[in-house]
């Protein structure tokens, strides 16, 4: 009966999907676990409990967060819900104005911020401009591309067959314009149209043959043309599905009845879209051509401009990119959601994008080898946690990538390329994730809870949801403020100590004990998990045999309480430093190697040989884990 002992130094590949409980072989295997939840993985390799999330302010309703950053010193949260957008400075509501995106619309949104200005387009609503002036002062405006001498140097296109002719009554002042079948429909008032390169704008809708129009530039003349075209952006025709900037350019991916098509605004000038003679400073437009349908789902500066639609992803070069030099070329076949925007992420110079198709999350980086682009999936040990993500964000301070899932979970990946580290795990709560922005260094979510929609931050030295703090110059028993969490069952810390659970009654809780701090919010349960052991040996492998644990160290860093089950249900484990396992005073946090004695045969070649499970609200670091057991007995 040969005794071994196996070390767990690392968590790094993270949670493994069940499928994987067959390949023992794997060195992810080996670095991996069965289930790791509400937890953060340490790029070094530990884990640690994660924060808990503060409470900031009630929401009107399920929408989007996005980070509007001004400068280091001003940084605000833009909170967009149904037809209204809240800014929020250091958690301070400081404005609410009206906006035209309904909820439905909110996940089709995409954004991109020009100094004091958020320019956010959405195919079926015209593209708006928010600008800053002070914490209190936000509009909401149209776009308003450059107008010169009478004519607007915005996108054309011709959107009716190329033999339809285009015959105009005279040259200047009100004409009427005829064309060769029909063209016409109410909603043209107000479009502007070119004929031979030059200018009109429709005034009156007469039939689907005839309009009037109010001449901007001289006509070249009366004779009936084929050369003509109506504005791309429009009420008729839709609006911009995606933007961005690259090389100083403003960049627009799509529309809603032109979705191939990638326009490129004059070099220094955002919204002039004049093509001109083909200048190298001059706008371009061009159309995505392939064997597959290539609606543009978002464009990306990144080391090229990268285009990603719905059946693939592109790259367009160009060192500057001119009308003269830019090319276009196809990198891989992935495609991206149609249904939903969710924004790539820039980690480390690889751009994360969410697929179009399956539990997937993929790495878009350029191979200098190939000097092509490849779409690694980072989540092939992990696609059990993905369910459709719709929001996703990188907090580079704490090396985590946030994946928002349409269950309500929420997903976080360590990701440390120069380590190999990519390691996945899930964070749960008592109700629904729907958003996360990282706004400055401060992590925010927007989550549906019974009491209503919250904003919350996720806070160091933290340990519930939807939290808050308080301190009394004086001990006292009655803490108020609580209104969000009418009804709900909270945990408390009380000067540090764990408190028995409350029910918040009309916003207030009463301790059994008078205390001057307190933490009081919604509990969360830490778990961890290992997988089955697989352990190689002279005789072959251990996976499927019988395997009796001996005993269990468990190497931590700064824990409070640790809850373990070796097969016998949980326990808590006491540490000699506590003096007391109930806790009835603060604890102090303990450091250094636990060893827990196990007992019984594991006949089970799927059953984990040990679990942490615990919804104390106090902290927990695991390091590493030592295991000593006997095999095949």
């Amino acid at each position: 009966m040969p005794r071994l002992t196996t070390h767990k130094n690392s968590f790094t590949s993270g949670e493994i999907s069940p499928r994987l409980l067959g390949r023992g072989d794997l060195s992810a295997y080996e670095n991996g676990a069965a289930k790791l939840r509400n937890v953060f993985i340490q790029p070094t390799g530990g884990v640690n409990r994660r924060q808990g999330f503060r409470y900031t302010d009630t929401a009107k309703g399920q929408g989007r967060l996005v980070a509007f950053e001004f400068n280091t010193e001003q940084v605000y949260l833009l909170v967009f819900t149904d037809l209204f957008v809240d800014a929020y400075r250091d958690g301070v509501k400081v404005a609410s104005f009206a906006t035209p995106w309904t909820e439905a619309q909110i996940k089709q949104l995409v954004w991109v911020q020009s100094a004091d200005t958020l320019l956010v387009v959405h195919p079926d609503i015209a593209p708006k401009k928010i600008t800053r002036t002070s914490d209190s002062n936000w509009t909401v405006t149209d776009w308003s591309f450059i107008e010169k001498d009478g004519r607007i140097y915005q996108p054309h296109h011709k959107f009716a067959d190329d033999d339809i002719t285009m015959t105009p009554s005279a040259t200047t002042g009100t004409i009427t314009l005829t064309a060769s079948v029909d063209v016409f429909v109410a909603g043209h008032v107000g479009v502007r149209f070119r004929l031979e390169n030059k200018e009109v704008e429709i005034t009156t809708y007469t039939s689907a043959t005839q309009a009037q129009a109010l001449v901007k530039e001289t006509l070249v003349s009366t004779a009936v043309t084929k050369d003509w075209e109506e504005q791309s952006f429009s009420s008729i025709r839709g609006w911009p599905a995606s933007l961005n900037f690259h090389q100083d350019r403003m960049v627009i991916g799509g529309s809603r009845d032109l979705p191939n098509r990638l326009w490129l605004s004059k070099s220094a000038d955002l919204f002039n879209f004049d093509l001109g003679t083909g200048l190298d400073d001059e706008a371009i437009e061009f159309a995505i051509l392939s064997d597959q349908v290539n609606a543009i789902r978002a464009v990306f500066s990144g080391r090229h401009l990268q285009v990603f639609t719905s059946g693939a992803e592109w790259m367009v070069t160009g060192d500057p990119l001119t009308p003269g030099n830019l090319q276009l070329r196809r990198q891989t076949r992935i495609g991206s959601p149609t249904d939903r925007t969710v924004p790539p992420r820039d980690v480390d110079g690889a751009t994360l994008f969410v697929p179009r198709n399956g539990p997937e999350l993929r790495e878009f980086l350029f191979a200098d080898v190939e000097q092509a682009y490849q779409a690694t999936d980072l989540a092939t040990l992990a696609q059990h946690l993905i369910d459709a993500p719709v929001d996703q964000d990188f907090d580079s301070t704490k090396r985590l990538l946030f994946m928002v899932m349409a269950n309500g979970d929420m997903a976080t990946v360590t990701i440390f390329r120069s380590e190999q580290v990519t390691a996945w795990s899930l964070q749960q709560t008592a109700g629904a994730f729907l958003s996360f922005a990282v706004v400055g260094n401060t992590p925010y979510v927007l989550v549906s809870r019974a009491g209503g929609v919250f904003i919350e931050t996720l806070e160091e030295g933290l340990n519930v949801d939807s939290g808050l703090t308080g301190t009394n110059a004086t001990p006292q028993s009655t803490w108020t403020g609580l209104d969000h969490l009418e009804g709900e069952t909270v945990a408390v810390l009380a000067d540090g100590a764990e408190h028995a659970n409350l029910i918040v009654s009309g916003g207030t809780v009463t301790l059994n004990e008078p205390a001057l701090a307190v933490e009081i919010g919604l509990p969360f349960t830490h778990t961890v998990e290992p997988l089955p052991a697989a352990i190689q040996t002279a005789r072959g492998s251990s996976q499927g045999g019988r395997i009796r644990p001996v005993s269990i160290t468990l190497r931590l860093l700064d824990t409070a309480v640790l809850r373990l089950d070796t097969g016998r249900g949980f326990t808590e484990v006491p540490f000699k430093t506590f003096g007391n396992a109930l806790l009835d005073q603060a604890p102090q946090l303990f450091t250094g190697d636990k060893t827990v004695r196990a007992l019984g045969w594991r006949k089970d070649g799927t059953e984990p040989l040990w679990r942490i499970e615990q919804s104390t609200p106090l902290p927990f670091t695991l390091l590493s884990v030592t295991t000593e057991i006997n095999i095949n007995g």
